[in-house]
């Protein structure tokens, strides 16, 4: 049997984990293993950082990134979930809209790139549409197989006490019983709707995208590097008040 290790252990040895990789970062560079020019010594970043939010960079574009990111994954999560679950619950509108599904599922968001120039032009509206592309089959997949996979014998308990309406069925059985499904899907959304923001900002919308854009031209990899580092405490961050609110949510279970 695997042994099972405390939560304070886990994150003891996550952070050692952590300390130990910065260290072989730093020592390679500093014995000439890594090129110097074109990977900065994890030391430098700290400095780095602050001279970026000194100059009110970093807030800038993060407060940027942030407007299209919370726009795109609100509608991708919305229309993903209203969607997914209607196509679990009708038949026949799963039946009308599954071919379409199954042919635009397979494009990338950074495809409609092109499109979204067009329809909404370089600004935060496309980069906004990106990201809800890429949110809403997330969110589209994981209600479809929670609410699929809710116990029938629920809805024939629904239908015995009156409430086989769909609307019933919809608010007292499949929501409740899918939620820790949905839920998951929108956390899993929220992991994608960073991994799209720095594409969708490469074109020229402001944002965490572009600035690393222009260091990266620049080769300024320490400025690279601050805001890929940026973005993990963004999503660290998110995630964590998202699971804190999950808990809250599925208190009822076990």
């Amino acid at each position: 049997m695997t042994p099972v290790l405390s939560r304070y252990r886990r994150s003891l040895l996550g952070a050692l984990g952590l300390a130990a990789f910065l260290l072989l970062w730093e020592l390679a560079l500093r014995s000439g293993l890594l090129p110097g020019s074109l990977v900065p010594l994890p030391s430098t970043i700290p400095g780095v950082l602050a001279a970026e939010i000194a100059d009110g960079i970093w807030l800038e574009v993060v407060t940027a990134s942030l407007a299209h990111y919370s726009v795109g994954l609100l509608l991708g999560s919305l229309l993903g979930i209203t969607v997914g679950v209607s196509a679990a619950m009708l038949p026949v509108f799963d039946a009308l809209h599954a071919w379409l599904a199954r042919l635009l599922r397979p494009i990338p968001p950074l495809a409609w790139i092109p499109f979204a120039i067009i329809w909404f032009g370089i600004n935060p509206s496309a980069a906004a549409f990106i990201i809800s592309i890429g949110v809403f089959w997330i969110n589209y997949f994981a209600s479809v197989s929670a609410v699929r996979s809710v116990d029938p014998g629920y809805d024939e308990v629904a239908r015995a006490f009156g409430q086989g309406g769909f609307l019933a069925r919809l608010t007292k059985v499949s929501l409740p019983a899918a939620a820790p499904g949905i839920l998951g899907g929108l956390r899993a959304g929220l992991g994608q709707g960073w991994m799209t923001v720095v594409a969708a900002e490469l074109f020229g919308i402001p944002g965490i995208g572009q600035r690393m854009m222009e260091a990266s031209s620049l080769l300024a990899t320490d400025i690279v590097v601050v805001y890929m580092l940026t973005i993990a405490g963004l999503y660290a961050a998110f995630d964590f008040l998202f699971m804190t609110l999950q808990r809250r949510l599925l208190r009822w279970q076990p």
